[in-house]
């Protein structure tokens, strides 16, 4: 179990600009040749854009990119001809295969807060794809089969369990509120990386959201 807190994110973004980015992974400048991945994970960005903020037009390629919005709405264009309004609830995925351009951008009046992770896919290459499912429920797990990983999205009322699925690799990452995990007491923004654990549960200290990622591979 290894437990990455909140205050150890490298912080990035443009802050002048309306862009603040706090990174769990190696990204851009911040490199860090011991931190370059887990599982599928490549990264796990957590983004708060200002109203009218955003990233301009920019590509991508050979990356499984999921957006979960946790406050505002994210403006969303690509290459392919997708234009696309994300809401809390919402999962967008982004499958920037052989290369693919888009923009994200906060267009509305209140603060845009989201997570971006970058999965790597099973074979580089293909088409660019594009899919959004909106509302989605606990108990519906989302499937990105080209990267080995299926994502669990939790929500927790205080005192309620949680079973962690049993993966070779399970990515956990906390959205909002407290949670316990074994003896670790984890917090907004806090991230824990599970490999082969068994039996293993959260529980709700307050309310909270969290997001699991299963990896095979």
């Amino acid at each position: 179990m290894d437990v990455r807190r909140a205050t150890e994110r490298y912080p990035g973004g443009d802050p002048e600009a309306g862009i603040d980015s706090r990174h769990a992974f190696s990204f851009g400048p911040h490199y860090d040749p011991g931190n370059l991945r887990f599982g599928a994970v490549i990264a796990c960005n957590e983004e708060r854009l200002g109203p009218g903020a955003g990233f301009g037009e920019h590509p991508h390629s050979h990356t499984e990119i999921v957006t979960w919005v946790a406050e505002g709405e994210l403006t969303h264009r690509d290459s392919t001809g997708h234009e696309t309004r994300v809401r809390p609830g919402d999962v967008q995925r982004l499958s920037a295969a052989g290369g693919v351009r888009h923009v994200e951008r906060n267009d509305g009046d209140a603060p845009l807060v989201f997570v971006q992770m970058w999965l790597v896919p099973l074979r580089p290459g293909g088409d660019p794809a594009y899919e959004i499912v909106r509302g989605i429920a606990d108990s519906t797990p989302y499937a990105v089969p080209e990267a080995g990983a299926m994502l669990h999205v939790r929500r927790l009322v205080p005192g309620e369990r949680t079973a962690v699925p049993e993966a070779a690799y399970v990515y956990v990452h906390v959205v909002r509120g407290d949670v316990r995990l074994g003896a670790e007491t984890l917090g907004p923004g806090d991230s824990v990386r599970l490999a082969g654990e068994k039996d293993l549960a959260v529980v709700g200290v307050t309310e909270a959201e969290l997001l699991l990622w299963e990896m095979s591979a």
